[in-house]
């Protein structure tokens, strides 16, 4: 925002600090995190303390800012509860959507940072890594929590421990008691801690990378939650009307086990062998492009393909204490254009459900890519120059707060542009 127009939504932006950072007992807290938050909405290439401190005004005190955001003492979680509250009101999301993004870094002192992959960069490269969770739907979406991703070099008790990295812990404010998990694991603790808050969860959906461990799947079935999570085609299943049969017993020994006499097949072959002629046509969205429909924009369109399949392989959980395995959707997309399926789905939606309704909800987490975007090229995300671990967890949850800001003036006054976001 220009500052003309930050004068023009000052209020209403004070009302909403005011409301988020209600707990904080301390004026200062208060202010200066009413000050971050508008450092990061006013334009401007960087949004580190320094160059946000220089638009600010009576408020562009540097330390002050600097030690709020790194140094403060004050808990992330209350203030992303009181966002996540806010923002399941106005959203009215129909899922919550799990992904991870990359913080790329030249140097080595920041928490956390190792070479790993990151999608942010399409390699593995020197970087932060955050997962995050977004209250969704189709016409808007916020981030609600997040969660800095702690690498095994970074982890004293892990095997693959790097002295130097475990040397920098104390430096950087790493808690004691973290350590290395995996970002299936964390989503799931942070899908704990939002439930906590009491936000209702209609729906998980997540891309391969979470989707692909059988464990993640079976957390989210143990919280008794929905969800449409990608996979890769090479995950195996069998289909539907399988059935395991059991060996005759020949009375002595321990009783055979049953068992399903044909082997699984991988989920592309199961979606190849229904055919091309299964695919059907689904249009799911709007997109950003100039079309015909109604609304003047083009309609995302593609073919899928859906059945009813039961997963099989490493990790997979039998139904109950049966030999069967539980049965779910495979949904694969399969364009026209295209020899074979190029997508696929897991999910463990009701066997009823319409496929436009499936396609729609798999493909909902183009939110996240969209919330990812506006907070890195327009609100700072990536800027933070701290390399404490408090810093960083209260730099994302403000950006957060900045971008929350902006969807609600969007959904306010412009209602059909918001939809079209």
């Amino acid at each position: 925002m220009t500052p003309e127009e930050m004068a023009g939504v000052r209020e209403d932006l004070e009302a909403f600090a005011a409301d988020l950072f209600d707990g904080f007992f301390r004026a200062d807290q208060r202010r200066w995190g009413q000050a971050y938050v508008r450092g990061l909405l006013l334009d401007g290439r960087r949004k580190s303390v320094e160059p946000m401190a220089a638009r600010l005004g009576e408020d562009g005190n540097r330390q002050a800012l600097a030690h709020f955001i790194t140094s403060s003492p004050w808990d992330p979680a209350h203030v992303r509860a009181r966002l996540a509250w806010r923002m399941q009101d106005v959203v009215g999301p129909e899922a919550l959507i799990v992904d991870d993004t990359g913080f790329l870094k030249d140097g080595d002192a920041s928490a956390c940072v190792s070479r790993q992959y990151t999608g942010t960069a399409g390699k593995v490269t020197k970087c932060q890594v955050g997962v995050s969770l977004h209250l969704a739907r189709d016409h808007a979406s916020a981030a609600v929590n997040w969660r800095l991703f702690l690498p095994a070099s970074w982890d004293p008790a892990s095997a693959q421990a790097d002295a130097d990295r475990v040397g920098r812990r104390t430096r950087c404010g790493i808690p004691a008691g973290v350590g290395h998990v995996e970002k299936w694991q964390l989503a799931l603790d942070m899908i704990d801690e939002t439930r906590s808050w009491g936000v209702a969860i209609p729906l998980v959906v997540a891309d391969a990378g979470y989707g692909d461990a059988a464990a993640f799947r079976d957390g989210l079935e143990e919280r008794k939650l929905f969800y449409a999570v990608g996979i890769s085609g090479r995950h195996t299943a069998q289909p539907a009307d399988a059935r395991p049969v059991q060996p005759v017993y020949a009375g002595t020994g321990r009783p055979p086990i049953a068992h399903y006499p044909e082997p699984a097949r991988t989920m592309k072959d199961l979606v190849i062998a229904a055919g091309r002629t299964a695919a059907r046509p689904v249009a799911w969205r709007e997109g950003s492009r100039l079309g015909r429909s109604r609304s003047g924009f083009k309609r995302m369109y593609s073919r899928f393909v859906a059945l009813r399949v039961r997963p099989a392989g490493r990790g997979v959980r039998r139904a109950g204490d049966t030999a069967e395995l539980s049965e779910r959707w495979l949904l694969a997309e399969w364009p026209a254009g295209e020899a074979e399926p190029v997508q696929f789905w897991l999910s463990n939606l009701p066997s009823g459900m319409p496929l436009a309704t499936l396609v729609r909800l798999a493909k909902l987490r183009w939110r996240i890519e969209h919330d990812y975007r506006e907070m890195k090229q327009a609100l700072g995300l990536a800027h933070f120059e701290g390399r404490t671990w408090n810093g960083w967890h209260h730099h994302v949850t403000l950006v957060s707060a900045a971008h929350a800001f902006c969807t609600l003036r969007r959904l306010a006054h412009a209602p059909k542009e918001a939809a079209q976001a």
